[in-house]
């Protein structure tokens, strides 16, 4: 990102702030740190089909997301979601972006279980009325060490070096911390940012603005960031089962599976979810357990009829080519299809960009 000069207000949806697409309301649930209890997921399972159109939406920022909510679906939504405890400050309900490893602490690649510190983050972010007003996009991340989160560009991010100490970085640049200040020192840089911007979503779009933030800390970061980075994929990763929902877009049979195997999951950035190892009965309602589907890299925006912008119907095309795409997918590039050239819920790394054109559609800007 560069610095930019924002003219339009923050329409990021939230649970309050429901956007009127053209299938119905569309309502955003932050879930921090991706975790969900069984019982909060069979909360959302209900409400998308009572309120909604039935499904469940995963985002690419660990999010859910209902579809087609009818005009008084948001206030009974609100009052569900507060119950469950998804809404513990109504004011900040649109600010909870904070991704964390969803492995931590569940195999052998985690050098430090960051899990608990996005819990703390999200009380204290909770806790300072004046950050209820972060725009919808900024977002913290707490990256276990091994890479995974690199490429999602965070605003603040913490990636662990060791059961001590960690890099915190707002971009180019990288300095030590030690965990027990962490929290504090991310929300101290979410203030610092409040207060030497104009209209600007994210700290990369404010001209200087690592460098104001971190005058701000009284910090200096001079260490160069990892360059390794590393992509969760579907299958068994030490004691957790990353299971992988086709299109992100998660039915009523599957959540309701979900439910059963166990007492918690965490939603994914890869439209995916993590259960306990040794999970079953996933495959059979169409889930994907193993890394060689064809799903694993085939991604989607809402597209026709849910969007009044797209210019086709991505999802039904994406299911209808799946076989064409097998060899690119097959070489390990991730697939992308959009209905407009807005490319919402693109991945954030290198990617096939089939782009609806209308007559058609472009692949990596070649008719097909």
């Amino acid at each position: 990102m560069t610095a930019v000069a924002r003219t339009e207000v923050d329409r990021c949806p939230g649970v309050l702030a429901v956007h009127q697409a053209a299938d119905g309301g569309l309502a955003r649930v932050r879930v921090p740190g991706g975790r969900l209890t069984a019982t909060q997921l069979d909360v959302l399972r209900l409400a998308a089909a009572e309120l909604g159109d039935g499904r469940l939406e995963l985002t690419s920022r660990g999010n859910v997301q209902l579809r087609g909510l009818h005009a008084d679906g948001p206030q009974d939504l609100s009052d569900r979601l507060f119950t469950a405890g998804l809404l513990p400050s109504i004011a900040h309900e649109r600010v909870r972006n904070i991704l964390a490893s969803p492995l931590s602490g569940l195999d052998q690649q985690s050098r430090y279980d960051v899990l608990p510190v996005a819990t703390a983050l999200d009380r204290a972010l909770c806790d300072r009325p004046a950050l209820a007003d972060l725009p919808g996009r900024f977002l913290f991340a707490l990256d276990d060490g091994r890479g995974d989160l690199a490429e999602l560009a965070a605003d603040v991010a913490v990636r662990a070096l060791d059961e001590r100490t960690a890099l915190l970085s707002l971009g180019t640049r990288g300095v030590q911390v030690e965990w027990d200040v962490v929290p504090e020192l991310m929300l101290a840089a979410a203030e610092a940012f409040l207060a030497v911007r104009d209209q600007e979503w994210r700290i990369a779009e404010v001209a200087r603005g690592e460098d104001l933030v971190l005058e701000r800390l009284g910090l200096q970061a001079t260490e160069a960031l990892p360059t390794e980075t590393t992509r969760v994929v579907a299958g068994v990763h030490g004691d957790a089962l990353v299971v992988t929902v086709p299109l992100g877009s998660l039915m009523q049979e599957q959540a309701a599976a979900l439910v059963q195997v166990g007492d918690e999951v965490r939603i994914t950035p890869w439209r995916s979810v993590v259960v306990p190892a040794g999970s079953t009965g996933l495959e059979e309602v169409g889930l994907v357990t193993t890394p060689d589907s064809i799903w694993e890299g085939v991604t989607a925006c809402a597209g026709q009829p849910g969007c009044a912008k797209a210019l086709a119907d991505v999802r039904a095309d994406a299911t209808r080519m799946l076989g064409e795409l097998a060899r690119v997918v097959g070489r390990g590039r991730r697939v992308h299809w959009s209905g407009c050239e807005r490319r919402c819920g693109k991945p954030a790394a290198g990617f096939v960009d089939v782009l609806a054109v209308g007559n058609g559609y472009l692949v990596d800007g070649e008719r097909v």
